[in-house]
């Protein structure tokens, strides 16, 4: 697969993750007791500003390719298990798996730290 169709494959990813954002950012405003729907909508659409940036960021030269797209995974995949948990918890009882948050969240921190790492080794000119 070629680097246009991850980054692709990773927009639709943001839009789908921004789109879920909204829709339990409504569902916490109508709902009582609904703060883990808010906390779960806030980590899909910060998180899906990031990884629409750290795409740029690669694209532009501004980050290395790899390890820049490794993050950009982990942004999505963290956020998605950080707000899947919360939104099964509010309206099942029960999260995806035991520490399935916990697990999101510190993939998002790693993400994050590969991110800065990757701007340290941009694309060779």
């Amino acid at each position: 697969m070629n680097r246009t169709s991850l980054f692709r494959i990773l927009i639709i990813c943001t839009g789908v993750m921004g789109a879920d954002g909204v829709i339990l950012a409504a569902a916490s405003a109508h709902q009582p007791d609904a703060s883990r729907l808010a906390s779960a909508s806030s980590m899909l659409l910060f998180h899906a500003a990031a990884v629409l940036g750290a795409v740029a960021l690669i694209e532009r030269g501004l980050a290395h390719l790899q390890i820049g797209l490794a993050s950009a995974w982990g942004l999505v995949i963290g956020a998605s298990l950080f707000a899947g948990d919360l939104t099964l918890r509010q309206y099942v009882g029960h999260g995806l798996f035991p520490m399935a948050a916990p697990t999101g969240g510190t993939l998002l921190i790693v993400s994050w730290i590969a991110l800065a790492v990757s701007a340290a080794w941009p694309r060779r000119a």
